[in-house]
């Protein structure tokens, strides 16, 4: 297999990574928070793909679009059951808390449902893919989706951002929280919003990740989700922009170290990468110092 071949590879892991690490620099921008259960979001939204493959319509477009919607709601009844009390609480270890909280609750709900054994996923990508030089390079076709869709993604986002007023009010409640209640913007339900996004994205990239590696469990999303997260610490957490390169990154470097080092140091090598930004550029490549008020 040559270079190229890992190097698509790697760009392919990368923007799952990305997908999902866009749904944590959403909620950190503009809500101030770490959902750490956001990788368990994509465990979810993998069970709610397999389940309605595999013993009731049988059809995966429906199952996506029923993952979205799902986790859509999980993410927003999270949002306004568990974390909206704590807003504004004394200490914001008592946000990191309660998100460990609901990740451990959801790992263990879908250990009673669907209890502790591996399953096999079958790829929602029914596209084999396409073959160069003779067959000497040939690019899977879940590997092509997964980087287009996560293109379509950055590129949808950045205008919804910059183009829809929903996107404007998400950037001033990011910038000055109480500027943006006295101007009139509904805190709560832009926040809401911004949990409905990521967790509908948290759906998309389980579908994409399950489909490149085909099993599914209740830890399905826990390293990925961590993996992503490095990612956005990576890019600067924050940034969207940031969350993609970071991702794109992490993925490559995750596919050569496997390859070109060891499998067995590949996990420490991609931790190793978190201390060294937090050590060096703390800020990410595309984050930005924040002043703080006093």
């Amino acid at each position: 297999m040559s270079f190229l071949t890992y190097l698509i590879n790697g760009l392919s892991l990368g923007s799952i990574y990305a997908i999902i690490a866009l749904g944590y620099t959403m909620v950190y921008g503009i809500a101030k928070m770490l959902n750490f259960a956001h990788g368990d979001f994509i465990m979810v939204g993998c069970y709610v793909i397999f389940t309605i493959c595999s013993t009731l319509s049988g059809n995966t477009f429906v199952g996506i679009i029923m993952a979205i919607i799902l986790c859509t709601i999980l993410g927003v009844t999270t949002e306004k059951v568990a974390y909206r009390p704590l807003r504004g609480a004394a200490s914001p270890l008592a946000v990191l808390i309660t998100a460990i909280g609901v990740s451990y609750f959801l790992e263990n709900l879908a250990l009673l449902i669907f209890g502790a054994d591996i399953k096999s996923f079958s790829s929602v990508v029914k596209w084999n893919g396409l073959s160069f030089g003779d067959g000497a390079l040939k690019i899977q076709g879940v590997t092509i989706v997964t980087i287009v869709v996560s293109l379509v993604i950055l590129v949808a986002l950045q205008l919804f951002i910059h183009k829809t007023k929903e996107g404007q009010a998400m950037l001033a409640v990011a910038e000055d929280r109480g500027a943006a209640t006295l101007m009139g913007i509904n805190v709560n339900k832009t926040i809401a919003l911004t949990f409905a996004i990521g967790s509908a994205l948290a759906a998309i990239a389980g579908a994409l990740l399950c489909s490149a590696y085909p099993s599914l469990s209740p830890y399905t999303g826990a390293m990925p989700g961590i993996k992503a997260f490095v990612a956005a610490v990576l890019g600067g957490i924050g940034s969207i922009p940031g969350a993609m390169i970071g991702g794109l990154v992490l993925g490559i470097i995750e596919i050569l170290s496997k390859t070109y080092i060891s499998s067995q140091l590949s996990d420490a090598i991609v931790f190793g990468i978190l201390v060294i930004v937090l050590l060096v550029k703390p800020t990410g490549i595309l984050g930005k110092k924040i002043m703080e008020k006093v």
